[in-house]
């Protein structure tokens, strides 16, 4: 009831926003009168969102348990990331209903999280989840898998998250000294990982700070990402001289690719891998609820609103900017101003066909990598979290260490644990940036693979002992369960798949190799030497 009645207030600003701009604006009123009023408008709604949902509903003792869960998944970051992966697959159709259509069983994910991180409400999260679910059997053996699962998927995101930031800088600084058709600087690989490693050094540096500055830092990453979804999808359809239709908007699809795939509906299907990779991360609301009051309630309403607020603003998002989407095959092209960074060259065109220059583009782009920045400085909150959980149940080699705190009872190791992994990550772009764009599915599949599991213990091996806390589906949570676990499966299937034909070695999608392999070894490892000493959590509420 609350979460319906919430989503009602939500779409109820939403709607009243032709009539306020009636009462305060006439037909005499200038354009940029009406334009101020909208902007100021619409950033107090965000100024409403954050502030009901991030700081009346989660009180926290030292961490908003909503506003680091949304920032993690921030829809700036991965729709900007993956918006050529969305354009060259399917285009303005795929986006728009893939979106819907992983939105809805993405919820239905969340929801089956939720009602589990009610009753378990520990830093733990995922995997300790599946210890108390899988019962005493199998418990240490189902808390290893998930657990190894959880921790490589968030590294593989942050590694993503991070090069995608560094890949953007790239675009900024070509287009700000005149772009690829302008003699603009082109950043070699070498650049641009050296540009990776300062980003996740200032990460790293960031998250050693006191809880209470990161906890600062993400509701303004909230704010940050909620305000500027609505600035960029007001503003750069409203500065294009040339718009999309409502009909291409909704119905156009693109089945023309250079990648020799021509079934529609294996198309359909890879553009789902942007609105997917965009709706992941919200675990860490599970990961910091030790750190938040009322967790057995603010926990599930952390991933649950995470989730919900961030399918409304990044569909908005979507339809916005594919309103400013005129010529496919040209944002796609190496040979644009921003060699072929889609959405950037989008934003620096059409500033620079209004105004002769594209420096309002490129404003734009700073405001969504300012997005991106605080998506990665959260990831690593989040991943040195669940790594300071599992060496706490003495999971991981050299335990010891990564599970101790400083002064500001802050993970410090397992910080810099989480930044050196991931760079080391990142630096398989130096020998093929197809094997390291294959980090992007392994993020994905891990992380769901993680989600997954828990859930398919609850409906299975602990449907009859499940004891649920004060957010539960009811009699719904067995069925809502299931299709969170087959949507999983699917999507794990879907990523693995060849997106391009003919399949050579530098076309090869790498991410069923490497994620056979990390399962080959984890579960290795545990036959030949963990089963004997990992007991699973030790962690009791």
């Amino acid at each position: 009831m609350w979460l319906r009645l919430q989503m009602v207030m939500l779409l109820h600003w939403i709607l009243d926003m032709p009539v306020f701009l009636n009462s305060v604006t006439n037909k005499n009123s200038s354009v940029t009168f009406r334009k101020v009023v909208l902007l100021l408008y619409l950033i107090l709604c965000c100024w409403f969102f954050i502030s009901y949902y991030g700081y009346h509903a989660l009180y926290c003792r030292a961490i908003s348990n909503f506003s680091l869960s949304f920032s993690v998944i921030s829809v700036l970051t991965g729709i900007t990331t993956l918006y050529n992966t969305g354009l060259n697959y399917g285009g303005p159709f795929s986006m728009q209903y893939g979106w819907f259509l992983t939105s809805a069983f993405t919820m239905l994910v969340a929801l089956s999280m939720a009602e589990i991180c009610s009753s378990y409400p520990t830093t733990g999260g995922l995997y300790y989840w599946s210890a108390k679910l899988a019962g005493p059997r199998w418990a240490p053996f189902a808390s290893w898998i998930t657990g190894w699962f959880n921790i490589i998927g968030q590294w593989a995101g942050t590694t993503s998250v991070d090069f995608s930031l560094a890949q953007l800088i790239q675009v900024i600084i070509l287009l700000s000294t005149g772009g690829k058709n302008g003699g603009g600087y082109e950043a070699s690989k070498y650049v641009v990982i050296a540009l990776y490693g300062g980003i996740s050094l200032l990460h790293g540096i960031i998250n050693t700070l006191p809880i209470s500055v990161i906890s600062f830092l993400g509701r303004l990453a909230a704010i940050w990402n909620v305000v500027g979804v609505f600035v960029l999808m007001i503003l750069i359809p409203f500065v294009a001289t040339e718009r999309a239709s409502i009909k291409f908007v909704f119905t156009h699809f693109n089945d023309k690719n250079e990648d020799g795939i021509h079934s529609r509906p294996y198309i359909f299907l890879l553009g789902l891998l942007m609105s997917q990779y965009t709706l992941t991360g919200y675990d860490a609301s599970a990961h910091l609820t030790e750190e938040t009051k009322a967790a057995d309630r603010n926990g599930p309403k952390g991933i649950i609103n995470s989730v919900g607020i961030s399918i409304i603003v990044g569909w908005g998002y979507i339809l916005g900017i594919t309103f400013a989407v005129t010529d496919i095959p040209y944002l796609l092209s190496e040979n644009n101003d921003a060699g072929g960074y889609a959405i950037s060259e989008i934003f620096y065109l059409a500033f620079k066909t209004r105004y002769g220059n594209g420096i309002g583009g490129i404003i734009c782009l700073v405001v969504v990598a300012v997005s991106i920045f605080f998506c990665g400085m959260i990831s690593v909150t989040s991943n040195s979290r669940m790594a300071y959980a599992f060496s706490r149940d003495g999971a991981m080699p050299l335990s010891s260490l990564w599970h101790k705190v400083n002064k500001q009872e802050v993970p410090i190791f397992a910080v810099w644990l989480s930044v050196f992994i991931s760079f080391c990550m990142a630096l398989t772009s130096l020998g093929s940036i197809v094997a390291f764009e294959a980090m992007v599915s392994i993020a994905v599949i891990d992380l769901y693979v993680a989600y997954a599991l828990p859930i398919f213990f609850r409906v299975t091996l602990a449907q009859k002992h499940f004891v649920p806390g004060p957010f539960n589906l009811g009699r719904h949570g067995v069925v809502v369960g299931w299709a969170a676990v087959i949507w999983a499966v699917l999507i794990s299937i879907l990523f693995s798949l060849p997106v391009s034909y003919p399949i050579t070695i530098e076309t090869f999608n790498y991410t069923p190799v490497a994620v056979s392999c990390f399962l080959v070894l984890v579960v290795s490892y545990w036959i030949l030497n963990a089963r004997h000493w990992f007991k699973g959590p030790i962690i009791n509420l």
